[in-house]
């Protein structure tokens, strides 16, 4: 089965969290271009900045998941768990989300993280059971989140040291391989392993890319194809994103973003496929809790 297929069999369980309204501002795909519609095969489906007078901690979100629902979850450098529904229009274009909640990670001992070292989460995969799976830098770990609640426990991860903040950025469920099996990657290197909660993780393809370009988030297609997410920044260029579908190591589809378009530090991706065979693909962005930079959730359709 693939993961689109696993992805949409139902809604992830309920996050325990506290209520939270949610500024949603429309966003165009090109400010200096307001009527401007795709990306070269990607088509604009709506895009979003996410705002809240209610807490400060909407900030930070790095790992995404979206269920054929439309339920969102998201995970964050402050240790929280983002879940919302999202709201489309009659062309199914993105415009909006409804009935958020923010709720701690918890550790081990069942409290909420606190620490910086222990609370950076970057990566989140939800497997067809329920159980989320969630990947931490700084403090490399990755801890398994049971359906049925608790605290969670460690999970098979690579066993290498990761450069400091570099490190497990990208993590996926990987369904073809089992109920159990997750692929994860590397940010700086961007070496992937599979892993499964039943064994080790075992070494897979690195991703050819830019050396300034770093792995955050990528996600399995059915068709043996595989989505990379990867990101640069400089204070000249500013953000640059390239999600690269791949058949293997063969090409399949390419999505750029850079000024003058509407881009941040993306850090999370979801895929899901729709009725009319087209993939969606959503993009979340890490504002890294600067005023300079938003949380921005973006939509493309790529038909294959």
């Amino acid at each position: 089965m693939s993961l689109l297929a696993v992805a949409q069999s139902g809604p992830a369980p309920p996050v325990a969290g506290r209520p939270i309204l949610i500024e949603a501002t429309p966003v165009p795909l090109n400010p200096q271009n307001p009527s401007a519609t795709a990306v070269g095969d990607f088509r604009y489906a709506g895009g979003l900045a996410l705002t809240s007078s209610q807490t400060d901690q909407l900030h930070g979100l790095s790992g995404l998941e979206v269920a054929s629902g439309g339920r969102l979850m998201a995970v964050g450098d402050m240790g929280v768990v983002f879940e919302a529904q999202l709201l489309f229009d009659a062309a199914e274009r993105l415009v909006g989300l409804t009935d958020a909640r923010l709720a701690p990670l918890t550790g081990e001992d069942g409290r909420a993280l606190v620490d910086k070292a222990d609370a950076d989460a970057e990566g989140l995969a939800l497997l067809s059971t329920g159980d989320r799976l969630v990947s931490f830098e700084r403090r490399d770990r990755i801890w398994h989140y049971p359906a049925a609640g608790g605290p969670p426990r460690p999970a098979p991860s690579p066993q290498i040291a990761f450069p400091s903040n570099g490190g497990m950025e990208a993590l996926a469920p990987d369904p073809e391989a089992g109920a159990d099996a997750y692929l994860v990657g590397a940010e700086v290197t961007g070496d992937t392993w599979s892993c499964r909660l039943s064994s080790p993780c075992v070494r897979g393809p690195s991703v050819a890319k830019p050396p300034e370009f770093g792995l955050v988030a990528l996600t399995p297609l059915s068709g043996k194809r595989t989505t990379y997410l990867l990101r640069a920044f400089d204070a000249v260029g500013g953000n640059r994103i390239s999600l690269q579908i791949l058949r293997g190591t063969e090409p399949v589809a390419r999505l750029d973003l850079a000024r003058p378009m509407t881009v941040d530090n993306f850090e999370g991706l979801a895929a899901l496929s729709r009725p009319d065979g087209t993939i969606r693909f959503y993009l979340l962005s890490d504002d890294n809790g600067s005023p300079t930079q938003r949380t921005l959730l973006l939509a493309f359709d790529w038909c294959p």
